[in-house]
């Protein structure tokens, strides 16, 4: 029985989980946990066992000074809880970890037990993957479900894939099993830009969480991150002639896949994100309304935004999988939802994960795709 002495009786609690590694394309996952965890003051209550679940040879504890004592921070995986208040109060359980080495499935009990004694109604697990979309468009953030009745009620796309999976992946299956309602969010990151961080990427998984869970998420200086980051990606583009080809061609592919929804759904969900933030619990602080679509022509005019220079890409051999944007790879099943940062693409895990140490663009593209 796991014991949560101190932890008050929660309300209308939700689980949300994100792992470094495998999962985590640009950082993009776990710096969205991490952004709710320090936008709303979250208190760890527990801490996984690292002995149980983690090789100390891949993820390596780390020495520390604290005013002349030595100390050692351990890989692990934390909880924490965050009350949300206003008018529809709901509060959050937070998990932020690495993606364990050993005994997943211990390790998702443990995650549930947590869960069940908490009262969580509802799990997302938040990831991303490398795929073939252009930076300059917004982030395709898909959500799907093991669950076909959960699938129904919340518009998303129930999984069909068949192949590797992460912890994400595993975590998804044990919930359902479990009987938890449980729902994973994937973002497509540039496979030619995929050094950390990408907060376009994060941004997007946030917006998405926010339409999902009905609650409004201070998004502090993302949006203004974002910019900067896009436009220093367009500067260091606009360098290469190879990559902007490249870049316009996954454009061309991008627009004419989502063309016919152009003017339908994402535009009605935008609208009902612009009402929400609207009409929510007073104003934001400066810059939280904006969203990751926004302002599109801002993206490409806000001051420059310094990164490492992308991996100039090679044109990836056809799949067979569609080639608008979509990520190679998952098993998040098929993204087919329209709009701004959620648009189109399937999602899943990245082949050969997103801490792969091979340059994106030099990779051959994998065997398979989402369904």
């Amino acid at each position: 029985m796991i014991e949560l002495d101190g932890i008050p009786e929660l309300v209308d609690p939700v689980m949300v989980a994100a792992f470094e590694g495998w999962n985590d394309a640009g950082d993009a996952a776990s710096t969205a946990v991490a952004h709710l965890d320090s936008e709303w003051k979250g208190e760890v209550f527990a801490a996984l066992d690292a002995e149980d679940y983690y090789d100390f040879q891949v993820n390596r504890p780390t020495v520390w000074l604290d005013g002349g004592v030595r100390k050692i921070t351990w890989p692990t995986t934390r909880l924490s809880v965050v009350r949300v208040g206003g008018d529809k109060p709901r509060d959050l359980v937070l998990v932020r970890g690495i993606e364990p080495s050993m005994r997943w499935r211990s390790f998702c009990n443990e995650l549930l037990g947590f869960a069940h004694e908490l009262g969580v109604e509802l799990v997302v697990i938040l990831g991303a993957l490398l795929g073939d979309t252009p930076h300059t468009r917004p982030v395709p953030v898909s959500g799907v479900t093991s669950d076909p009745d959960l699938a129904r009620t919340m518009d998303l796309e129930e999984t069909k894939y068949e192949g590797p999976t992460g912890i994400v992946g595993i975590l998804q299956e044990a919930c359902t099993h479990a009987g938890v309602p449980a729902v994973s969010l994937w973002a497509a990151v540039p496979h030619y830009v995929s050094q950390p961080p990408n907060p376009k990427a994060t941004l997007a998984l946030l917006n998405r969480l926010e339409d999902l869970i009905d609650l409004r998420i201070p998004l502090g200086e993302l949006p203004e991150d974002a910019r900067a980051w896009q436009v220093g990606v367009d500067q260091l583009a606009a360098e290469d002639s190879e990559v902007a080809e490249y870049v316009q061609t996954l454009e061309e592919a991008r627009d004419t896949a989502e063309l016919p929804e152009a003017s339908g759904e994402a535009i009605a969900r935008e609208f009902e994100r612009y009402l929400r933030r609207r009409d929510g619990s007073g104003p934001a602080a400066p810059g939280s309304h904006a969203t990751e679509s926004g302002d599109p022509a801002g993206y490409l005019r806000d001051g420059p935004g310094g990164r490492a220079r992308p991996v100039r890409p090679q044109r990836p051999e056809p799949t067979e999988g569609p080639a608008d944007g979509t990520a190679s790879g998952g098993d998040s099943g098929t993204g087919s939802g329209s709009g701004s940062d959620d648009v189109g693409g399937s999602a899943g895990e990245a082949s050969g994960g997103a801490d792969a140490k091979k340059p994106p663009g030099s990779a051959e593209p994998p065997e398979s795709s989402e369904d």
